[in-house]
């Protein structure tokens, strides 16, 4: 009985929160998603192939793709908070334990600026990359640029011979994983 007394609660409480916010509670379960599935990638990535490249000219390494990511992540998410922020994971790290604790760091900096974003606040200006834009829309450019970015990632699984988390992770027909 409690625990259909809980599962009521909480299915109540995130429908009060989606009718509330639901522009900035859909942009926040997509910056989740993608959290997950990036943050899986870099994880499951054998630390060997941080420097892999599908070509040898001009393509990033899986690692300073996931540098990149990082890299972005703080100047948006600072943009949003108003706390300019800079980082250089792409150009500085090389192994896979500090790009993925520079990854870390960029979705933990992120989660403040996603979790302090409201409907009524979404349309506050803010100087991104020099020009005006709303919360709202730097934050979804920062889901667009991880989903982007993601895309890259699986090219990069697919030529080394691995399945990317999303469809890793992904039930199979019948409700069982792959």
């Amino acid at each position: 009985m409690k625990s259909l007394i809980m599962l009521t609660t909480l299915a109540g409480a995130s429908v009060t929160a989606f009718a509330q916010n639901p522009l900035t509670t859909e942009l926040k379960a997509q910056y989740e998603s993608s959290k997950a599935t990036i943050t899986k990638s870099a994880e499951r990535m054998p630390d060997s192939d941080y420097s892999f490249k599908p070509t040898p000219t001009n393509t990033r390494t899986f690692g300073q793709i996931i540098g990149h990511i990082a890299d972005v992540q703080m100047n948006l998410c600072g943009a949003v908070k108003g706390e300019p922020k800079s980082s250089d994971a792409e150009r500085s790290k090389s192994s896979k334990a500090d790009l993925t604790a520079a990854l870390k760091e960029s979705f933990d900096y992120c989660d403040g600026a996603f979790g302090s974003l409201t409907d009524a606040n979404a349309t506050q200006m803010i100087k991104m990359f020099g020009r005006d834009q709303t919360k709202l829309g730097a934050l979804y450019f920062d889901v667009i640029h991880n989903t982007e970015m993601y895309g890259q990632i699986v090219a990069y699984y697919r030529a080394k011979n691995m399945v990317p988390p999303s469809t890793a992770d992904r039930p199979a027909r019948g409700g069982n994983k792959k």
